[in-house]
């Protein structure tokens, strides 16, 4: 079976790597990569050719008739395709960014692990094997945020396991609830799940419940503080961590929840659903102001995450097919201007040693390729067209604007407010690079080897042609 075949393949292949002791590094280089390469062509396989809906249960009853099960369905495919397309990219800029740590193999072994268990989440048929796939990727990617041991690692990897694990109590009371109130075996559909004559106020406040457990991985407010926590892991972590496997599933559970789950004339109108959406706004805010006010670059571009992230739960909260869209689209988006732009960051700390935004005067004298790939996704991530920010934040703006009253005017007048501190966080250390003079040190700054520059090249063909192609 494709599907399950497209999980296992990294998560055996990820697990046999110290096993295998390959002897050199390239070998070890080489088959990380192919295994990471054959997952993408396996996804590929399962996007052309598993059909869309059909329910594959592998262990029937797991919980009261619910079953472990996979599915593909368009939600579940753009998660999917996403990640295909990206982690190879990850890992080919994981080779330099790691080459000559002690712990190489150990690394790499959980980071490919990690593929496997992101799909699964992504090919979940149900609540439950999605809540499933949430945990384990909470352990695969611990090792992870903890890679380098020193207090600092340990410390942000105690507050992710506590942020996360602490959500999912939360996501367990409400996913046992669902199972008792929807048809046994229940797969992800359409409009919700739910049986009819359910409370309705129950029904609000256990969508609430869940909105904060699986929202945690997505950074709502107040869980907001474990993302630029984890910042001192490896950019490579830091880069699928905030742009495409932990955070993103965050952002899709909650899409699950709405449309899927619960089901949007379920929870609209309800007082639970207004907080939701109170929430989703204030971290937007939040989250821009504390990147503007942060001078660590990868912290920065962590508060930027943490915003990021609740424009997606705010498009879903909007409860329409348009603000659908307009999440879906930056979900998509947001992964390949956030990427892009923490791999600069690493670039800039493995080239030059600087990870302060005021270190980066005149950078791109030294480092040009560099600083302007970090502008080109600074500009997208502000939205200026046709980068494929503009897309995504456009639609949003567009469907809060069909939704008026106060909820459309309270979304739109955050994206409003974000776009220009986003403008102010970004573009400060763009100008400072190309147009301050140039900070003298005993290291002399340069660009990075191919195997950093390859996926930052690809990544910038994806933010300006994804964008142009919408226009």
């Amino acid at each position: 079976m494709l599907l399950l075949a497209a999980i296992l393949l990294p998560a055996v292949g990820g697990a046999l790597l110290p096993a295998l002791r390959l002897r050199t590094p390239r070998r070890r280089a080489v088959y990380v990569e192919a295994v990471t390469l054959l997952s993408s062509a396996l996804v590929c396989a399962v996007l052309l050719w598993v059909p869309r809906g059909l329910v594959y249960w592998l262990i029937p009853d797991l919980w009261g008739g619910t079953p472990l099960a996979l599915a593909l369905d368009d939600r579940g495919a753009l998660f999917a395709g996403l990640v295909a397309l990206l982690w190879p990219l990850a890992s080919l800029y994981g080779f330099a960014y790691l080459e000559g740590d002690a712990h190489w193999e150990r690394f790499f072994a959980w980071y490919t692990v990690t593929y496997g268990v992101t799909l699964l989440v992504a090919f979940s048929a149900n609540l439950l094997t999605l809540f499933v796939g949430y945990e384990f990727l909470t352990l695969s990617t611990l090792p992870l945020v903890a890679h380098k041991g020193d207090p600092a690692s340990r410390r942000a990897g105690l507050a992710y396991a506590a942020w996360t694990f602490g959500g999912s109590a939360l996501g367990l009371i409400a996913l046992g609830f669902v199972i008792q109130f929807s048809p046994a075996g229940a797969a992800f559909t359409e409009g919700g799940i739910l049986a009819a004559g359910t409370d309705p106020q129950l029904v609000g406040w256990l969508f609430l419940a869940a909105f904060l457990g699986f929202g945690v991985k997505a950074a709502v407010l107040p869980t907001s503080p474990w993302l630029p926590m984890v910042s001192v892991a490896p950019t490579p972590v830091t880069a699928l961590l905030h742009a495409v496997a932990v955070v993103n599933t965050g952002a899709f559970a909650v899409q699950r929840l709405v449309f899927d789950v619960f089901g949007p004339d379920t929870v609209r109108g309800t007082l639970p659903h207004s907080i939701a959406l109170g929430l989703a706004c204030a971290t937007v805010l939040a989250g821009s102001m504390l990147a503007v006010r942060e001078q660590h670059l990868k912290r920065r571009l962590a508060w930027s995450t943490v915003s990021n992230l609740s424009y997606m739960l705010m498009g879903a909260l909007l409860l329409t097919p348009a603000g659908l869209q307009g999440s879906q689209s930056h979900f998509l988006y947001h992964s390949f201007m956030k990427m892009t732009l923490f791999l600069c960051a690493g670039a800039i700390l493995t080239g030059s040693g600087r990870e302060y935004v005021q270190q980066l005067r005149g950078l791109a004298r030294k480092m040009p390729f560099t600083c302007a790939v970090f502008t080109l996704a600074g500009c997208a991530l502000v939205g200026i067209p046709p980068l494929c920010g503009f897309v995504s934040k456009w639609q949003l703006l567009t469907a809060a604007g069909a939704v008026g009253g106060w909820q459309g005017t309270l979304a739109i007048g955050t994206l409003i407010a974000s776009a220009v501190l986003t403008a102010i966080y970004l573009m400060v250390p763009a100008v400072l690079c190309f147009f301050r003079p140039l900070t003298e040190d005993s290291d002399e700054p340069h660009d990075p080897d191919w195997r950093m520059k390859v996926p930052l090249i690809l990544l910038s063909v994806l933010v300006v042609f994804s964008g142009i192609s919408f226009q």
